[in-house]
């Protein structure tokens, strides 16, 4: 909770000081696709990124005439050093199964959907949790 709840709430806050200041910007925070999932076994940790997607919503709300868009991008399982650390092969497999890619994610198509955010073009995209994940069903 310190870590996600608490740490994405203090760098929004931030954020929003500053691009206030600069007359408007984008605010991107980051959550989890297991927010949707209710997987046994994960319950502090989705409820710590159900918290970072509430306040998005609620953040894009208080933002409203600042110039200022708040979203939440919530990746599915991603080829990352975290992501592998204490998983077997095989469970690296059901989870890839799991997915109708039938495959794990890159960081790249994370990465796009958040350079996207960054920009003018997603000024219409505001108080948005987008799933990044393949359609992950697990």
């Amino acid at each position: 909770m310190s870590v996600n709840a608490k740490g994405s709430f203090l760098c929004a806050r931030e954020a929003a000081k500053r691009l206030k200041r600069g007359g408007g910007g984008r605010i991107i925070l980051l959550s989890s696709s297991l927010v949707a999932a209710f997987r046994p076994g994960y319950g502090a940790y989705t409820a710590s990124k159900a918290a970072v997607e509430a306040m998005t919503k609620i953040l894009a709300k208080e933002l409203k005439g600042t110039g200022i868009t708040a979203n939440c991008v919530a990746p599915g399982p991603v080829a990352t050093e975290m992501f592998f650390e204490g998983k077997t092969e095989e469970t690296v497999k059901i989870i890839a199964e799991g997915n109708p890619f039938g495959r794990i994610g890159e960081v790249k198509e994370i990465s796009t959907v958040v350079g996207f955010l960054a920009t003018d073009s997603a000024e219409w995209v505001n108080g948005q949790i987008i799933r990044v994940n393949g359609g992950y069903i697990v």
